[in-house]
């Protein structure tokens, strides 16, 4: 199936073309960007002169941030495209709800992705979960802001979620492994004086579950989740992609072709069968915590 990129950024270039290039459900036959281009590929600086030109092309993934993301994915719906949406899939929630809305309407696929799920321990840790007595869950996200979004201010602007941008991926996850869903209670976020969204944050939520995020940490980056259970620790390190039990490590059962390429091939599991998947879970979690959050002043931040 012949698919377009729109939003020839970082994590298009690092993550989204090489899973289309290595995927034998897709071929990249245009790319929609100001900026950007993909060697070799038709280029495209205008959504709608994109849509007009190519009615041939039925799939769009929208890699742009999500404050621009909304009117493309509106449009591309409108004109009966299909649409994968990177992660947050939207700046705000109603967004996404009126695109889950209109693409019924328009009778076309909406998948709003979440590539942590697809790291090669998530699969077995919710299996190994599943009908176990949760005690206590905490989540410890730590990394480095200046290396994964050099000079991206974006992410520190209203609608870029700041903290919570690595932090839903972890959300992601939780969401994902838990056999019962919990809801937060409590949140303290920490917002650099020269900043509109926050630079660390910790929550509170029911069933004795907490989380960690900082996007301050240099050196070795924390992408942990750990469970306890009547069985014993669980824990998932690496962003998912290794299972602890206890003291021990377990492989994980799960497809080792990596987060994009999964990403890609559930789009065209959808796409052929006619079915949307959008789960906004991960995404309440961040809005409730704007919500509930009380506001802490911290040093001023620059890239």
């Amino acid at each position: 199936m012949k698919i377009a990129l729109a939003g020839i950024g970082k994590i298009a270039t690092d993550q989204h073309v090489p899973a289309i290039a290595g995927s034998p459900d897709w071929e990249l036959a245009a790319t929609i960007s100001r900026s950007g281009s993909v060697e070799g590929v038709e280029a495209h600086h205008d959504i709608d002169a994109f849509l007009e030109a190519r009615p041939d092309i039925d799939v769009v993934s929208l890699c742009m941030p999500p404050q621009p993301r909304f009117p493309y994915a509106e449009k591309c719906l409108r004109a009966k495209r299909h649409v994968m949406l990177e992660k947050p899939p939207g700046q705000t929630l109603a967004e996404v709800h009126a695109l889950t809305a209109l693409a019924q309407e328009m009778g076309v696929t909406l998948f709003a992705t979440w590539h942590s799920r697809m790291a090669r321990a998530v699969a077995a840790a919710k299996a190994r979960l599943e009908g176990q007595e949760i005690r206590a869950a905490r989540i410890i996200w730590k990394e480095d802001v200046r290396h994964w979004h050099p000079g991206q201010d974006w992410v520190f602007e209203p609608g870029g979620m700041g903290v919570f941008d690595p932090g839903i991926n972890a959300l992601s996850i939780l969401t994902e492994i838990l056999p019962r869903p919990v809801h937060l209670t409590s949140a303290t976020l920490e917002v650099p004086e020269n900043r509109d969204t926050p630079i660390a944050a910790e929550l509170q939520f029911t069933g004795n579950v907490s989380a960690v995020f900082d996007w301050r940490q240099e050196g070795t980056q924390t992408w942990d989740i750990e469970v306890e259970t009547g069985e014993g620790l669980l824990a998932l390190r690496e962003g998912g992609n290794r299972l602890v039990l206890g003291s021990g490590e377990e492989p994980a059962e799960f497809d080792l072709t990596g987060e994009y390429p999964s990403l890609y091939a559930r789009m065209a599991e959808l796409v052929r069968s006619g079915r949307s998947d959008v789960d906004l879970s991960p995404m309440v979690h961040v809005f409730d915590a704007f919500s509930l959050g009380r506001r802490v002043s911290t040093a001023p931040f620059d890239f």
